[in-house]
């Protein structure tokens, strides 16, 4: 696994203090490019990329999506950002046809695509849906991964559960962990799944009647919704309703525990951290994935404490994340008796 080198947090005792939003913005966008963009941006221009990357993030607020094309600062930075990594992309694409060199990554599999009528896919458009998918690749699971933390880490209880189940893991299978073995992770894929639910990314999910249709409240109300009417579900208000969720307000990963199921209990837009419906975001199996590779290691290797009060959130953002920074004191350590 790449993106977790041995000494990412130094050695075996050493101690320090990080800012684990930060780290994870890093490492979920480390994994981000070497999937979708490939060795290219690794090897040779990772530290352009992200900074210019983090630019377009910091100009992705409420007041730029109301306000898209006001003249201030943080608007201009994001454009020319973007401007410039689709100069990059570019030129890696056209570097790869020149070279006539094929790699396996998803830019690839963009830049050999064809649309219905058989046409190519332009560099325009080939370099648009890179930082678009990068930026829902990584963002998400990043603010996903940084919430996981601060919740499992205010919660010894869970933090001790996901603890135990890495070590019966590690009995196992020892450090051989494959796609396979993160199934078996249920209890980690629970407090990930609860620290999403508690903190959403996403204000809401819009979609657009197809048809006229009736919605029944569970009170027995009846509204006529008519074809062509926009639907929103506010995310933030249903991850928190009590007739769905037993006690919302508390961290509890064993809600969605077989025998329990409370994100099926009123329909497929019960939990929408990830979306829902037929659109669901395609990536939330690589999402859950990617969160727990980086927990198993981290529980698996390190002893965590939260040095700072619990984040809150940063309502000016568009896609919802911590405000501030997120500080956690470690010690690197092997799991003992294993």
């Amino acid at each position: 696994m790449y993106y977790i080198q041995q000494d990412y947090f130094g050695k075996w005792g050493d101690v320090g203090v990080v800012d684990l939003k930060y780290e994870f913005n890093h490492i979920l966008m480390l994994i981000a490019s070497r999937c979708l963009l490939g060795k290219e941006v690794r090897e040779k221009i990772f530290g352009e990329f992200y900074t210019l990357f983090t630019e377009i993030e910091e100009g992705v607020n409420l007041v730029s999506f109301m306000l898209p094309y006001i003249p201030i600062p943080v608007n201009r930075r994001r454009d020319r950002a973007r401007i410039k990594l689709t100069e990059i992309v570019t030129e890696i694409l056209r570097s790869r046809k020149i070279c006539n060199r094929i790699e396996e990554d998803v830019l690839q599999k963009l830049m050999d695509s064809r649309y219905k009528d058989g046409r190519c896919t332009t560099e325009a458009a080939v370099a648009g849906m890179i930082i678009a998918l990068i930026f829902a690749g990584k963002h998400t699971s990043a603010v996903v991964s940084t919430w996981t933390g601060a919740c499992l880490l205010t919660h010894e209880k869970f933090l001790d559960a996901a603890f135990n189940e890495q070590k019966e893991i590690m009995r196992t299978y020892g450090d051989k962990i494959d796609y396979n073995v993160l199934l078996e992770m249920e209890t980690l894929h629970s407090c990930i799944k609860e620290a999403g639910r508690m903190n959403p990314i996403s204000f809401g999910l819009v979609r657009q009647a197809q048809k006229n249709i009736i919605v029944r409240t569970k009170e027995g109300v009846e509204y006529d919704i008519p074809k062509g009417d926009t639907l929103v579900n506010l995310v933030m208000l249903t991850h928190k309703l009590p007739h769905i969720y037993k006690d919302p307000k508390v961290y509890d990963p064993d809600r969605f525990r077989s025998g329990r199921d409370e994100d099926k209990v009123g329909g497929k837009f019960s939990y929408g951290t990830f979306g829902g419906g037929r659109h669901v975001c395609a990536g939330e199996a690589y999402a859950f994935m990617q969160i727990k590779i980086i927990w198993s290691h981290l529980l698996r290797n390190f002893e965590l404490k939260l040095t700072s009060p619990f984040p809150k959130t940063d309502w000016s953002k568009y896609a919802l994340e911590p405000k501030g920074k997120v500080m956690v004191s470690y010690k690197r350590y092997r799991v003992p008796g294993i």
